[in-house]
């Protein structure tokens, strides 16, 4: 197992967005903290993946294609763009990743690449937002678009019901 982070808005959706995708084991929504000048706590998402069933890559392809990579964020507030690493290896995969990204959308990808200093997790009543009840109006809204996104072109690595744990 590895484990990677992610923020990029909502962790609301970022989760939803991660426990859709075979191979992630667990995923734990809070706020992350990495070193300054990026040490204001953001809203992310931690994760435990199989390597053999999912790269890091195709996390990080995912997370680009379902938030806004190249909108602007606020540095010092709560929600960040990054993909948080734990092992330098980590680093150069990820920043491939947003390179080439970047280059094929034509925007450059304001995602950080960023160290994980700290994490701490959300409220009880906020994990598993999408799992414990996909018909809220928000989940509708905002996650519910992004899972069609990775069922039409993520197919090979989607759960076949997103709110569903896979076995």
């Amino acid at each position: 197992m590895e484990k990677i982070g992610f923020g990029g808005g909502c962790h609301w959706c970022t989760e939803g967005v991660f426990q859709a995708l075979r191979g992630v084991v667990h995923v734990d929504q809070g706020f992350i903290q990495s070193p300054a000048p990026w040490d204001a706590w953001a809203e992310g998402v931690i994760l435990s993946f199989d390597p053999g069933i999912i790269s890091l890559v195709t996390l990080a392809e995912v997370h680009l294609r379902t938030h806004s990579a190249t909108g602007s964020y606020s540095p010092g507030g709560r929600y960040r763009s990054a993909i948080y690493v734990f092992e330098e290896t980590q680093r150069a995969e990820a920043q491939r990743t947003i390179d080439r990204f970047a280059e094929e959308s034509g925007e450059a990808a304001r995602t950080l690449v960023l160290d994980v200093l700290g994490f701490r997790p959300s409220d009880a009543r906020y994990q598993d937002y999408y799992r414990t009840d996909p018909n809220r109006p928000f989940c509708r809204r905002y996650i519910d678009p992004k899972l069609d996104y990775i069922r039409r072109h993520f197919a090979d690595v989607a759960l076949p019901d997103a709110a569903a744990r896979e076995p």
